[in-house]
């Protein structure tokens, strides 16, 4: 019987590390012997850079629009293979302010299936997608059922938990249509107070698991400095050692569940109870929309 084919979307909002504990986990994978292939579906085109040692690649969109049309591309084109033999593809977005970032993600998905990316030896995709936007092209990997197995990249920051809560609804959303299941939050740690417990406890409400706590360390920006995953660049490191345990609890994970999304005031509430959202922050809200 043919392996089945792992497709996984890494979601989280702006800034809190997810292109780059998508890529360190990669390589976690990489090193345990998976063949992976990353698509890069952040208009930033930074989910790549530390596999293939690079500033960036040329874009999916990029070439289109060198080109003027996608049938002009050959997969070599905008495929690269990087540190572990993992493929690396990154879709781009439009030029700034012009046109939906989201574009670049159907395009790009598109593109692959047809080309004949998605090849029998792989064992994982990887998507990896802003998470502060859920609109329909960064829906894309959910929505059409690319991707069923999704990982949101949070820490105990307030915004982070918004967002997380807020894609939790984009995948109940599609669920019920679809095969599309949250795995889980990864906490990329911000040291935070209560961080770990604030975390477990949004995971347990959510209906998932906080399937792994990763430390903050500056070893993870010495070794981005230098355009490598901390795995490469000290595979002895104690951080080396979370991203490898990370990847092999997602290599073992069989936990997906429809998530069940907080209202915002059950989520308030839970910050309030970790002492993150002060109780007169609500009645500050409640004043600024009055006054509006």
């Amino acid at each position: 019987m043919a392996k089945k084919l792992r497709q996984i979307a890494i979601y989280g909002k702006g800034g809190i590390g997810k292109s780059t504990t998508t890529q360190n986990t990669v390589a976690g994978l990489a090193s345990l012997g998976k063949k992976i292939l990353i698509v890069g579906c952040d208009p930033k085109a930074d989910s790549t850079r530390l596999i293939l040692h690079a500033k960036a690649q040329n874009t999916v969109m990029d070439l289109v629009r060198e080109r003027g049309t996608v049938e002009d591309l050959e997969l070599e084109d905008v495929m690269k293979i990087g540190y572990g033999d993992v493929k690396c593809v990154e879709s781009g977005g439009p030029e700034p302010g012009v046109g939906c970032a989201g574009r670049g993600v159907i395009t790009a998905i598109n593109f692959l299936e047809e080309e004949g990316a998605y090849t029998e030896d792989l064992d994982f995709v990887f998507y990896d997608v802003l998470g502060d936007v859920v609109c329909g092209g960064f829906a894309m990997p959910i929505r059409e059922g690319k991707a069923e197995e999704i990982y949101i990249v949070c820490s105990g920051e307030m915004m982070a938990m918004y967002a997380a809560n807020n894609i939790a609804k984009g995948i109940l959303k599609y669920a019920s249509s679809g095969k599309v299941r949250l795995a889980g939050l990864i906490c990329n740690a911000r040291k935070t107070d209560k961080e770990f417990e604030l975390v477990s406890a949004l995971a347990a409400k959510l209906g998932t698991q906080m399937i792994h706590f990763v430390p903050r360390d500056n070893q993870v920006q010495r070794a981005e400095m230098r355009r490598m995953t901390v795995i490469e660049y000290s595979p002895e490191h104690p951080q080396a050692q979370e991203y490898r345990t990370l990847a092999r609890k997602i290599a073992d994970n069989t936990m997906l569940v429809v998530p069940t999304p907080l209202e915002m005031e059950e989520l308030e509430d839970l910050l309030m109870e970790f002492g993150i959202m002060e109780p007169e922050d609500e009645s500050v809200v409640g004043k600024a929309e009055s006054a509006a």
